[in-house]
C-alpha cells in the first residue's frame, strides 16, 4: 500500500563517473523505502541519464537532487550549478528519453544562471491511495489586531544594578 503521507528527500552530489550509480541506488533505496518500486527503473534511469550528461559536459560537477513524493506523484528534480551546460545542445537526448517516460517535465533557470531539470511521475492506476483527510482548522471569530511597533527599550534585556545597589540591598 503506498503511504499517504508526504516525503521529501534531498542529496547534493559531486557528479562523477564513479558516483552515478551510487546516487542511482541512493534513490531506488528511497523509493522503496516511500513503497514506491513501480517508479524505481525510470526515475533512476532519467536521473542516470542526467547525471551521466552533467559529468560528460558540465564544468562545475556541483549538482543536487531532490525528490517529492505527496500521495498521488513523484516529482524529481536536478539542479546543476554550470551556467554553460545548454539544455537544447548537451541534455538533447536525456530530455527526449525523460518525456518519454515522464508524465510531466520542464526545465527552469534559477537567479544564478543554472538551471533546474524536473520531471514527474504518477502513481498509477491501483496503487492509488487517498490523501490521509485533515481536520478543519479552527477559525477566528473576530480579526486580529495588527501588532503596534515595539520600541527598541522594551525589547532589550532589563538593566544590571549598579554595583552600589548590590550593596546596598545587602
Amino acid at each position: 500500500m503506498k503511504t499517504a503521507v508526504p516525503c521529501y528527500y534531498h542529496l547534493d552530489v559531486e557528479v562523477s563517473a564513479e558516483r552515478v550509480g551510487q546516487v542511482s541506488r541512493i534513490l531506488a533505496a528511497h523509493l522503496k523505502y516511500w513503497d514506491l518500486e513501480t517508479l524505481v527503473t525510470p526515475v533512476c534511469r532519467s536521473a542516470e541519464l542526467l547525471l551521466n550528461a552533467i559529468d560528460e559536459h558540465a564544468t562545475d560537477k556541483h549538482t543536487s537532487i531532490e525528490m517529492w513524493w505527496n500521495g498521488q506523484h513523484l516529482i524529481t528534480a536536478v539542479g546543476d550549478n554550470d551556467q554553460d551546460l545548454r539544455p537544447d545542445q548537451d541534455l538533447r537526448a536525456c530530455l527526449e528519453h525523460i518525456a518519454a517516460v515522464s508524465d510531466g517535465w520542464g526545465c527552469c533557470a534559477t537567479d544564478t544562471g543554472s538551471k533546474v531539470i524536473w520531471f514527474s511521475q504518477r502513481a498509477r492506476a491501483g496503487q492509488r491511495v487517498p490523501l490521509v483527510p485533515k481536520a478543519p482548522a479552527p477559525s477566528l471569530r473576530e480579526g486580529l489586531q495588527v501588532p503596534r511597533e515595539i520600541p527598541v527599550a522594551a525589547l532589550a534585556a532589563p538593566p544590571k544594578p549598579a554595583d552600589g545597589a548590590l550593596e546596598d540591598a545587602r
